[in-house]
């Protein structure tokens, strides 16, 4: 299965409210945080919402 890894790269100081909700539901909390999630749809989702703060990387198969 694939994987994503995010890693939040610009401040959310100053973005929209439910774009601070989405980063604190994927756990980014702090600048230069990680995580890495499954390659699914709601993930995805998520993602094109917040794309300008995180960097995102595809890994595994």
């Amino acid at each position: 299965m694939k994987k994503i890894k995010v890693t939040l790269k610009k401040s959310p100081i100053n973005k929209i409210k439910k774009h601070k909700l989405t980063l604190k539901a994927l756990g980014l909390r702090k600048i230069g945080a990680s995580r890495v999630y499954p390659d699914n749809k709601a993930v995805r989702g998520m993602l094109d919402k917040i794309a300008y703060l995180v960097d995102i990387q595809e890994t595994g198969k």
